[in-house]
């Protein structure tokens, strides 16, 4: 497939003809408007795009056929309940390692570079609010319980008055720790370079979690080493092909992008 760069996408017909997404499919819209890097000259690459979504979809191919393929030692509940902790650990390191890495690379690039990002600092801002607003609400409830001002029967009105929050923040919190995993807190917004170097760093740190985890399926350990193994590796292959594609073909580095080497586009 051949590279291509892209400017602003095209709008959704919907959009053009002015129609809004329906209460149901607000949250999931408005968390991808606001985890999705949205920088008009971002650099987008047909074949990395692809290469990420047929590596997720071997991923997830690949999990149903070990689920079916070998007995299990916990229920299926439990399973997907894992899973589902296991994204939002991933969301929680890169809460810490995405600001962290955007503040290294911001405190390496040399003028005016560092300008121009600290100004695109405000897409990977932005989501971190959204994601952190959504988490507050979810534990307003609790949190206000045992306040003694919102005691007894003002509390459940306070409860019954924010019900449509939380009904609302649930699906935008799920959808947006996908997306925050999936785009890596919109670090593209600030360069190209900065996901493919932080996704092997969040892979390896959950392997790490998951060597110290019980197997979820009692099959044999060759296979058991290859599932926990082929993520990080998998990914980390991705990343380094992703950042000789940019090289390559747009020009891109890491030194370029610090300023450090020859002159290269920001």
């Amino acid at each position: 497939m051949s590279s291509t760069l892209r400017g602003p996408s095209a709008p959704h017909p919907a959009a053009r003809a002015g129609r809004r997404p329906g209460c149901l499919a607000a949250p999931f819209v408005l968390a991808g408007r606001v985890l999705r890097p949205t920088r008009p000259d971002r650099v987008t690459d047909g074949a990395i795009e692809s290469a990420q979504i047929a590596r997720t979809a071997i991923g997830i191919a690949a999990t149903l056929w070990l689920v079916y393929a070998y007995p299990m030692r916990q229920s299926v509940g439990s399973f997907a309940m894992d899973k589902f902790a296991e994204t939002l650990l991933s969301t929680g390191v890169l809460v810490v390692a995405g600001p962290l890495a955007l503040a290294v690379f911001v405190a390496a690039a040399r003028p005016p570079l560092r300008g121009v990002y600290l100004r695109r600092l405000t897409g990977p801002l932005r989501g971190f609010a959204a994601l952190l607003a959504a988490v507050l609400a979810l534990a307003l409830p609790s949190l206000t319980n045992g306040g003694t001002a919102l005691d007894g029967p003002l509390y459940y009105v306070f409860l019954i008055a924010g019900l449509p929050l939380v009904l609302f923040a649930l699906p935008f919190a799920l959808t947006a720790c996908v997306l925050c995993v999936h785009h890596a807190f919109r670090t593209a917004d600030v360069h190209e370079v900065l996901p493919p170097l932080l996704s092997p760093l969040l892979v390896w740190a959950m392997f790490g979690v998951q060597v110290v985890d019980d197997a979820p399926v009692a099959a044999p350990l060759p296979v058991r080493i290859l599932f926990l193994i082929g993520p990080p590796l998998s990914v980390t292959a991705l990343s380094w092909w992703e950042l000789r594609r940019l090289r390559t073909h747009f020009g891109i580095t890491l030194r370029g992008a610090l300023n450090r080497g020859a002159p290269a586009r920001p």
